[in-house]
């Protein structure tokens, strides 16, 4: 992966904060789109490393914005990695037309504008590879995820299309399922709902995974690094679980 040039959206923070540390450490060239102004922190820390990362801010859900700052990325494009998404805790009846509409705008339509502005750059040379985050959530009925839910497994099926549709351009697509990951939402989520239980419902959270805790980002970047790279260019139209056990082991 030296010298490729990679795109992530959503990498200011959490899982996508993971991928972009982790690629630029690898010697990846890596554009990394958020609308999380912490995005310029990350920037300046790992150019302080020698590494070549930028922020570049970006509303995803805003198809002319996403076409214009992809459009302005050097050369060709090896990678893009569809990780920004926002969470709604709710079912049916209590999830409003703004939540709702609010969580397609970005997980979906975002997913949508970023492909679509990056496919000329992917197909050029020998192709290239799409990664988008979907969730066992797409798989799996979790309580309260109703528009989260729908959204993921709009992930999950526009994955299999992109890779039906390009896989003569030398495009892969495949999607990873996490299960649930440590990162600051969980914690801030946890903190909003639960002020003076952190330490037990954190627990209790964790236990919701057959193994026993929640993964680290960083694993979720290994896997990520892994399907992208050339070792995994047998693997396209595929959706991975990285869950600890919870699809396949839940009784």
């Amino acid at each position: 992966m030296e010298n490729k040039t990679i795109v992530i959206t959503g990498g200011a923070s959490g899982i996508g904060l993971a991928m972009v540390q982790l690629f630029a450490r690898r010697n990846s060239r890596v554009y990394f789109l958020d609308i999380n102004t912490d995005g310029e922190k990350v920037e300046a820390s790992l150019k302080a490393e020698g590494l070549e990362a930028f922020f570049i801010p970006c509303n995803i859900s805003n198809t002319k914005e996403t076409e214009q700052v992809i459009g302005t990325i050097p050369g060709k494009i090896d990678v893009l990695i569809n990780n920004a998404g926002i969470s709604h805790v709710g079912k049916v009846e209590n999830t409003s037309e703004e939540d709702f509409d609010r969580l397609f705008q970005v997980n979906v339509k975002g997913m949508f504008n970023c492909v679509k502005a990056a496919l000329p750059k992917l197909k050029e040379g020998d192709g290239g590879s799409i990664l988008n985050m979907a969730s066992v959530a797409a798989s799996i009925g979790i309580p309260d995820r109703f528009a989260y839910s729908m959204t993921k497994g709009a992930a999950h099926s526009m994955t299999l299309s992109i890779a039906r549709d390009y896989v003569g351009d030398g495009i892969r697509c495949n999607c990873l399922s996490p299960g649930r990951v440590h990162t600051p939402f969980v914690d801030g989520f946890i903190a909003k709902n639960y002020p003076g239980q952190e330490k037990e419902m954190f627990e209790n959270l964790s236990a919701t995974q057959p193994i026993g805790r929640m993964a680290q980002p960083e694993e979720i970047a290994e896997l990520a690094y892994f399907i992208s790279s050339d070792k995994g260019s047998f693997m396209t139209g595929t959706d991975i679980p990285i869950d600890g056990g919870f699809l396949g082991l839940k009784m």
